[in-house]
Formats: C-alpha cells, sequence, structure tokens
C-alpha cells in the first residue's frame, strides 16, 4: 500500500509512521517530491494495517496498489524518474542517443566506431564485452579485454559506454568499468542477476523479453528497484510475434503504455527490433514519436565485416543522416536531442 503524507507533515510523523509499518512486518521504501512525501509498504495487504495507519497524524490518505509492480509504477511515485550518468539523462528533456558496434571485435574496431557516433552527435557509447548468442560456435566476445577497449575510448572521446553483463559472477568485474550496465533480453527474467544488480548503484537498461508481457518486463524492472536500485532504463527491443520479414515485431505501443503506467524512463533500440539497417531510421522516428527518452542504434565502421550482427548495424554517415531525422521531429515532440 501507498501512505501519503499531508503536506505539513515533518520528519517526526513521517518516521512515526514508518516505524508502525515496520512493526507490522512491511518493507518501507520511501519518495519525498517536491510537495509530499509518500511511503511505499510492501507487505501482505492486510485491511487492520491499512485503517491504523490512515488514523495517525499527518497521514493523508492510504491507497492500495493495485498492480504488481509495487515501485516501479506511477502509483508510488507519480514524478517521473531521471536517471543520471554522468552529464546523460535518462527521462530528461532530451533524447539520449546511444550508439556503437553489437561487439567490440578489435582496439582499431571500437575506437573507430567511437570516435565516429561522437562526431555524429551520440550521448553515449554501446558495445558488447560478454556476448550471449544463439549458437555456442558464433563470437562471444573479448570479456574483460573487451571492457579495457571500451574504457580506453571512453577515455579518448569522452563519451559514457553501457555494454551487457550476463551472469552475476560478472557484476562487479563489469561494473568497474562500465557506466550502465545493461540486462539483454534472455536474461529479463534472470532473477538472481536482477536482485544482484540491484545492490549496484550503476545505472541498469533492462531490454524487455523476447516474449514477455508489459506487465513482466515492469515486474523485472521491480526486481532491481526493490533491491535498493532506483536507476532502471527500460528497453523496447522487438518481441517475437508470427512476422519472419523483420528479426523482431518493434511494440511502439509498449513506449506509451510504460509512460501510462512507470515513472521509470524507456528508450527504444531499432537495430534489434527490425534486423534490417534499412528500417532502422523510419523505426527510430517512430519511437521518438510515441514519446521514448531514448534510442540504442548499432553502428559499425564497416557493417559487411562486422562479427555480430551487421545486417542491422548503420555505418557512421547513415548514423549521421539518421539524427538528422530525429533531431526537428525531437522539437516538435517539445524535447530536444
Amino acid at each position: 500500500m501507498i501512505v501519503v503524507m499531508e503536506p505539513r507533515a515533518n520528519d517526526q510523523l513521517v518516521n512515526s509512521v514508518v516505524d508502525k509499518l515496520k512493526s507490522m512486518g512491511f518493507d518501507i521504501h520511501l519518495s519525498k517530491g517536491i510537495e509530499k512525501t509518500i511511503i511505499g509498504a510492501v507487505g501482505e495487504r492486510r485491511a487492520e494495517a491499512a485503517q491504523a495507519v490512515e488514523a495517525m497524524p499527518g497521514v493523508e490518505k492510504v491507497v492500495p496498489i493495485l498492480h504488481p509492480f509495487k515501485l516501479a509504477g506511477l502509483q508510488f511515485k507519480s514524478e517521473r524518474t531521471v536517471v543520471r550518468v554522468g552529464q546523460v539523462e535518462f527521462g530528461g528533456t532530451k533524447i539520449v542517443n546511444i550508439a556503437g558496434p553489437c561487439a567490440v571485435e578489435s582496439r582499431d574496431q571500437l575506437l573507430a566506431a567511437a570516435k565516429a557516433v561522437k562526431e555524429a552527435g551520440a550521448d553515449m557509447l554501446r558495445g558488447g564485452a560478454f556476448k550471449p548468442r544463439t549458437s555456442p560456435y558464433t563470437f562471444q566476445g573479448l570479456e574483460e579485454e573487451g571492457l579495457k577497449i571500451l574504457a580506453e575510448a571512453r577515455e579518448v572521446t569522452g563519451l559514457p559506454f553501457v555494454t551487457e553483463v550476463v551472469n552475476p559472477r560478472d557484476i562487479e568485474l563489469v561494473a568497474s568499468y562500465a557506466d550502465v550496465l545493461q540486462v539483454g533480453t534472455r536474461n529479463m527474467q534472470n532473477y538472481t542477476l536482477l536482485k544482484e544488480l540491484g545492490r549496484v548503484m550503476k545505472p541498469v537498461i533492462l531490454k524487455r523479453g523476447l516474449s514477455a508481457t508489459i506487465e513482466e518486463w515492469l515486474m523485472a524492472a521491480e526486481y532491481v528497484v526493490s533491491a535498493g536500485n532506483w536507476n532502471v532504463v527500460l528497453c523496447e527491443r522487438g518481441i517475437r510475434t508470427f512476422e519472419t520479414f523483420t528479426r523482431n515485431t518493434l511494440d511502439v505501443s509498449a513506449i506509451p503504455a510504460v509512460r501510462s503506467l512507470s515513472h521509470l524512463p524507456v528508450i527504444v533500440d531499432p537495430s534489434h527490433a527490425t534486423g534490417k539497417s534499412k528500417l532502422v531510421p523510419a523505426v527510430s522516428l517512430a519511437a521518438v514519436a510515441a514519446g521514448a527518452d531514448g534510442l540504442m542504434v548499432e553502428v559499425h565502421p564497416n557493417p559487411s565485416e562486422a562479427l555480430s550482427d551487421g545486417p542491422q548495424s548503420l555505418n557512421p554517415e547513415e548514423y549521421r543522416e539518421m539524427l538528422a531525422k530525429v533531431k526537428p521531429l525531437a522539437v516538435a515532440m517539445g524535447r530536444w536531442a
């Protein structure tokens, strides 16, 4: 349940309610807004508990949380969450542009890509060091060597970077290099991984699972948030349907749907959504028009030679042209890119 405190409620009154809820066995999550303090009480829902708390001084009302995602929902936090990575803000007025190759293949390849996307206008670099693939015989990534190359690219370009963490035992290693940790689609419901990421105070980009419902996706975010890490960015990357022309089917409706349910920022990966580079610019525009807070696009210096996902990767010039189209649309949407 959610306990909404009166605007005049001081810290003593808030603490009194918190202590009462804890004595009843609830886990407590505080959200202090500009005008009001909201106390999220997670535990067994009991009518007598709600009645007892509602009668306490300083309490304006007690609201039951109807959705299973308690903390990630708008009922708990009406103000939109802004996730900050240095000077980059997910959920602010700027459309965040993340770009780079699917995988870190070599130092020369990654540095060339990083410099190109920086020049084109990207805010953040992406690149996979650990690559979970459908086939065990395909390129699996350079692992820590890839992380070192990404860190060098950050020094050279000034771009913070995001990379995927696949295994809970690798979290400490990846977090020691990366600015943002990504949970890939195959790991969206790896609850052990999600809980451990909740204990790491670094932003997390959580991709939607291949066949996950919006509720399942938000429940995955709940695992991270409930463990203490509120810096979660949701990423729609297409879901599996009967369609075979595209790699996946981008659920554009998921963007406004999530924004109506959750305070967390939501971005879109148009590369994995389509699997075809020629479709990426149009799908990117659709995502921005639907209200996405950012785009994560695969860009490779030479897509025809990429070891991973070449057909869906833009070359640097194509990426530059795409951003030139995104910028005026962002302005028309009351934002900027």
